[in-house]
């Protein structure tokens, strides 16, 4: 990243919904996360209404396969009480088996990760994570589950999301 792609305007708050990665953070470690995502070949966005110098960018483009154990199966269940599509993965997890559907996810769908990084004027860095299953690019599932089914990972701690970030922008193993 050139030196002149580098904000540093930071944000004059935290936003709703944005977690707290780090206190007493750095120009520099933002930088770094910058930096490392477009090493990685992350496609980095900037925010409606921010302008060049703003300190907060959206990271996008990394996906992990195989993560169907990731599902959150209750708000599943939970979507599937208003209306039931039929599909062999949702009658089993109706039945209290969740193995049909983290099968049908880790075979033909990938979790996607995006993530918006800021650094506020308190020195917070700060990030909001956007977690959706997509349909692997690779190999497409054989019998797709029903569109418009809220496949929602589930929650993660704030550790989990940091080593999440890392590895997105190529920090991390």
């Amino acid at each position: 990243m050139a030196l002149s792609e580098r904000p540093s305007q930071p944000l004059s708050g935290r936003p709703a919904g944005y977690l707290q990665l780090e206190s007493y953070s750095s120009l520099k470690q933002f930088w770094t996360y910058l930096g490392g995502a477009s090493t990685a070949g992350r496609r980095l966005t900037l925010m409606r209404g921010d302008s060049l110098g703003t300190c907060r960018r959206r990271i996008t483009g990394y996906r992990i396969p195989n993560a169907g154990g990731l599902i959150d199966a209750a708000r599943v269940l939970a979507a599937l009480e208003d209306g039931l599509t039929p599909h062999p993965a949702l009658i089993a997890l109706m039945a209290d088996n969740p193995d049909g559907l983290r099968q049908t996810l880790n075979e033909g769908y990938d979790l996607g990760l995006d993530f918006v990084l800021a650094f506020t004027s308190a020195r917070d860095l700060i990030v909001r994570p956007e977690l959706k299953y997509r349909v692997s690019e690779f190999v497409p599932p054989a019998n797709p589950l029903p569109e418009g089914l809220p496949l929602t990972p589930r929650r993660f701690a704030r550790d989990e999301l940091r080593v999440l970030l890392d590895r997105a922008c190529g920090l991390a193993l």
